[in-house]
């Protein structure tokens, strides 16, 4: 695989996980226990920090590849 085709793939793994996080979070508040629901939202806090620094990484690669040789 090249780097154009990885960097592509991992941002739309990332965006798809997103996705999916973005679906837990509503669901969080009817499970009616609350010692749950407050460690469930600091896992996806986490997951979404890990998740940023994913995307971050592969926009400095991204950027590197885009910067002319000198």
């Amino acid at each position: 695989m090249d780097r154009p085709t990885s960097i592509s793939q991992i941002k739309k793994a990332c965006a798809n996980i997103a996705s999916e996080l973005m679906k837990i979070h509503p669901a969080v508040g009817s499970l009616g226990d609350k010692p749950a629901q407050d460690d469930i939202i600091k896992a996806i806090y986490q997951l979404t920090k890990e998740l940023e620094t994913i995307k971050k990484k592969v926009a400095a690669v991204e950027r590197q590849e885009d910067t002319p040789e000198m």
